[in-house]
């Protein structure tokens, strides 16, 4: 859970660094909700009752990564300047979709773990 929060607060700062402009703003504006779902929506796995309600609320968080990494290319080409640091986040946001990627393939065959976090139920799926 850790991981996920850091790059929403990771991209948010990232974000106040843009220069506000009629491309930037809803760019901006994209990037932070995306970034900042995909640790909203994991802590939310926390309360995840049943395998079904888990693996919807995984791939929730794997969508709204992906979405970051669109995001992210379009602010890239729009800031040429910070595309350096927008590639960076880029390969932070893929890394946390190819997790949770791994985590839906593998969680078709997976018996629900009951009474371990998810974080447990995660890696045990990745691992």
């Amino acid at each position: 859970m850790e991981r996920t929060a850091r790059f929403g607060e990771t991209v948010a700062r990232f974000a106040k660094n843009l220069p506000v402009n009629a491309v930037n703003s809803p760019l901006i504006s994209q990037v932070v909700r995306s970034a900042t779902s995909v640790g909203a929506h994991y802590s939310e796995t926390d309360d995840a009752s049943t395998k079904k309600e888990f693996m919807h609320k995984i791939g929730t968080c794997k969508r709204e990564a992906r979405e970051t990494k669109h995001w992210l290319r379009m602010i890239a080409a729009a800031e040429t300047g910070l595309a350096d640091e927008a590639s960076g986040l880029w390969k932070d946001a893929r890394e946390l979709h190819l997790i949770f990627a791994a985590i839906t393939r593998r969680g078709k065959d997976w018996p629900f773990m009951v009474g371990h976090s998810p974080v447990v139920r995660a890696w045990a799926l990745v691992i």
